[in-house]
């Protein structure tokens, strides 16, 4: 997966809980997501089509800081889909922990907001680096 962007957990982020809103998180999952579609495709108007289930397996509080992780899953025509992981790191341990995880698919728009087409060489330089990483698993 590629970093992507560093998230620290503000107060004002907090639930009755002690935890980071779900929705936060979210939030920080598509930016994130939308950011490495955008760099990809060369490409600063990307927009979110849809986002998976997102599983929560770790809480997040004050402080923590958050990693976000990305990594090509398919590429469409217009359309990138992404796999996009949280992960908070633990400073004492040097150890990142998966926080959440999704898949989530953003399309390509021009001016007007329609879809238009993912330039064909960087189609094709995706396909290869995906090619490239299942190889090697």
């Amino acid at each position: 997966m590629h970093y992507v962007a560093t998230k620290i957990c503000r107060t004002s982020e907090i639930g009755l809980n002690g935890n980071l809103f779900g929705g936060t998180m979210l939030s920080w999952l598509d930016e994130a997501g939308a950011a490495f579609a955008g760099y990809l495709c060369r490409a600063p108007a990307m927009v979110t089509l849809k986002m998976e289930e997102v599983l929560f397996r770790r809480p997040v509080k004050i402080s923590h800081h958050v990693r976000i992780y990305a990594r090509v899953y398919k590429i469409g025509n217009t359309s990138l889909t992404i796999d996009v992981e949280a992960r908070r790191f633990d400073f004492e341990k040097e150890l990142e922990e998966l926080v959440c995880s999704t898949r989530i698919v953003y399309v390509k728009i021009d001016a007007d907001g329609n879809a238009v087409p993912i330039e064909e060489r960087l189609r094709a330089s995706m396909d290869q680096s995906l090619g490239d990483m299942t190889q090697r698993v």
